[in-house]
């Protein structure tokens, strides 16, 4: 179980927790439940109350004791006894399931809508008959006083299939293309539904007429809401004979009064998500809404929010047990959500355990997200001029950011571009424009980032494309080429001239830019005039370009000399200028580590080296003779004669060391060989002797 409070409202998560395979034996799961604290703790209101994979709708009986809910996959139907809080039944399906209805007050007589146009019924020993509706469905109400079925979907039309008389009725034919919701009053049975335009219109089953239609597209524009598209009604739902809910697909519930053209009272959920489910609290007068992400309860006369739940998985359809304060949900995940108020009401008669339950668990409360807020970053209140805000009680640090005032937000954005309507329509207008542009015979135009480099592949495409057209290839070019086209818009990928690598990778481009450049002063003065100019004919080369060309072929060598004698410059002046910034950079106390072995230096050698730096020759040649390291003699012509010992250093120092220290042992271990005496070699016959071994 897990407790959280949003806006002092406890909210009791029985589902929360680890949940036991089903292959575990009871010795097993009885060994876990002494180990695993997590599972001592978890409460299984209902046995294996969860879908194979995804629940999609959950209803409950009329008598309150079966709770039925659909899901995939495979597609199915579980029923749930309150009485024995256990699985009932189980029954697979054909197809998955749009939408389903509860006929009887048990679960005898069930109707199902399938996403493959087919209405099947059951009955309380299993299947009973099926049928099939011309259009696609997506909800359907039952009428209990003509007993007939009302079927919207993907037409024009509402389909009636009398289930007396076990055939369809004529259908009664809508303005709108296509609805998506309905209902049907308890109390005066008057049937509405909600089209794709964000309507709803009303209609009178005993005359077959409409009676009203309430346009809720517009209605749902307000100051606090922000709406992107037209708003199309996703659910619908009566509360009494009077009161009527609809919700929008861009996250907006209107509450309407049946006597009247426009809403009491507009809430948003501010997520921009269709609503999916509307249920009402008699009790407490609220209204729980839920979109695919979160569940709010608020109060029908103020709109005030009263509680919030937000599931860990998305949401797709909710059902709040009869006068009291249990919530089911069938949400994206194999396990479906249990979750109990006790603000809302007490807890059934078929787990009364929990009030006392509730009352012994003393939880602290989770913080959750606020509500009527808008989340927005630092970059945001940079963009609205609200930074001196921060740190004042306009705004709620949360996580990277802050929550502010919906209202706030909304006045403040207005302020800060009130022209924004304006500069969209210029920018549709200027994309008309654009677009007949494109019809015409155009000047060629290079784009704004790398012209040179555009007008070089300009170039080649049009050398190279009677090549193409031999070899029978038509490659695209770079330039119409959507991998490459971010090269000539970015400015981040201009073409640096100026660096060195450019400057060595080509050599001669000062030469080719130069005609190059030209060229494209030619083109940019044509474009801005509007005007093609003749070209010259083709055939010999004008003067100016055979003269290029053999200063081209001459003059490449000293090209690439003047750019290696340029950087060498370049190069020199950048380490004048950073000596110079040496010397006057201040100096500052430098911490070093002192290591042991051969790298170490005293103090006192460095004191010393500095005090013979500052001395004269004479006295250092003095103290070299004093050390033995600078020997002066005379010679015989009468000249001075000096000879240096270099000081050695303290590895080669030891290395001599080692040597020597080698060099005694060996001669404490050598054994002179003096006594060892040859004798002389006595040949036989003639010159021939036997050869020693």
């Amino acid at each position: 179980m897990q407790v959280s409070s949003v806006n002092d409202v406890k909210i009791y998560n029985l589902s929360c927790g680890k949940s036991l395979p089903e292959w575990l034996s009871d010795r097993k799961k009885r060994a876990l439940l002494k180990k695993d604290v997590g599972i001592q703790r978890r409460i299984e209101l209902i046995q294996d109350f969860s879908m194979p994979t995804v629940s999609t709708s959950i209803k409950v009986s009329r008598d309150g004791q079966y709770i039925l809910a659909a899901g995939t996959y495979k597609p199915r139907v579980r029923c749930y006894d309150t009485c024995q809080l256990s699985l009932k039944f189980e029954r697979c399906l054909d197809s998955e399931v749009v939408a389903f209805e509860i006929l009887s007050d048990d679960y005898s007589k069930l109707v199902f809508l399938h996403c493959d146009r087919y209405v099947e019924f059951h009955s309380q020993h299993g299947f009973y008959y099926k049928t099939r509706i011309p259009k696609f469905g997506r909800d359907f109400s039952y009428h209990y006083p003509s007993c007939d079925l009302y079927f919207v979907g993907a037409s024009s039309e509402v389909f009636r299939l009398n289930l007396e008389q076990g055939r369809f009725l004529n259908s009664l034919q809508t303005d709108s293309v296509e609805s998506c919701a309905c209902d049907i009053n308890p109390v005066h049975y008057l049937f509405s539904h909600g089209t794709i335009e964000g309507k709803v219109e009303c209609w009178d089953p005993r005359t077959r007429n409409r009676v009203g239609v309430l346009d809720c597209a517009l209605d749902s524009v307000t100051d606090n809401t922000e709406v992107e598209g037209l708003p199309s009604v996703s659910a619908l739902r009566f509360k009494d004979a009077l009161h009527m809910a609809v919700g929008t697909s861009t996250g907006q519930i209107l509450l309407y009064d049946l006597r009247a053209n426009r809403p009491l009272i507009v809430k948003d959920h501010h997520y921009g998500l269709p609503i999916k489910t509307i249920q009402f609290q008699d009790n407490l007068d609220l209204v729980l809404s839920a979109d695919s992400k979160i569940i709010k309860m608020w109060n029908k006369e103020t709109g005030k929010i009263f509680s919030t739940i937000e599931p860990e998985h998305d949401i797709n359809d909710i059902c709040l047990y009869p006068n009291s304060g249990m919530l089911f949900t069938a949400n994206e995940d194999p396990k479906m959500n249990t979750f109990y108020i006790p603000a809302l009401g007490p807890a059934p008669r078929w787990c009364a355990f929990l009030d006392s339950l509730t009352e012994e668990l003393e939880e602290n409360p989770e913080t959750t997200v606020y509500d009527d807020y808008k989340f927005v970053t630092r970059k945001d209140l940079e963009n609205l001029g609200l930074v001196h805000l921060i740190g004042s009680p306009l705004l709620r640090a949360y996580m990277h950011g802050f929550f502010m005032d919906i209202r706030l937000y909304h006045k403040v954005k207005t302020l800060v571009n009130p022209f924004a309507y304006e500069e969209y329509r210029k920018d549709k207008i200027r994309q008309k424009i654009e677009e007949t542009r494109a019809q015409r015979v155009q000047i060629k135009k290079l784009p704004k980032v790398n012209k040179e480099l555009a007008m070089k592949l300009i170039d080649d495409d049009e050398d190279q494309q009677m090549i193409r057209k031999k070899k029978g290839k038509n490659l695209p070019s770079i330039l119409k080429d959507d991998r490459f086209k971010v090269m000539f818009e970015n400015p981040d990928y201009q073409v640096d001239e100026a660096s060195e690598e450019f400057r060595l990778l080509n050599p001669i481009v000062s030469k080719v830019n130069e005609k190059r450049k030209k060229k494209l002063r030619k083109m940019e003065q044509e474009a801005a005039m509007e005007e093609v100019d003749d070209e010259e004919p083709e055939g010999k080369p004008s003067d100016a370009e055979t003269s290029d060309s053999s200063d081209d072929d001459k003059g490449w060598v000293e090209e690439v000399r003047k750019q290696r004698k340029l950087l060498y410059l370049e190069a020199q002046a950048k380490r004048k200028e950073q000596k110079k910034q040496d010397r006057e950079t201040k100096l500052e106390p430098q911490f070093f580590e002192i290591k042991t072995g051969e790298e170490f230096r005293s103090f006192k050698d460095a004191s010393r080296k500095q005090r013979l730096q500052k001395t004269t020759l004479e006295d250092r040649l003095k103290l070299d003779e004093k050390s033995g390291m600078l020997n002066v003699s005379d010679t015989t012509v009468g000249s001075k004669q000096l000879t240096f010992s270099l000081k050695k250093s303290d590895q080669q120092q030891k290395q001599l060391d080692a040597e020597r220290q080698h060099q005694l042992e060996r001669k404490k271990l050598r054994r002179a060989a003096g006594h060892l005496q040859s004798k002389p070699f006595r040949g036989r016959g003639r010159g021939r002797g036997r050869r020693p071994f």
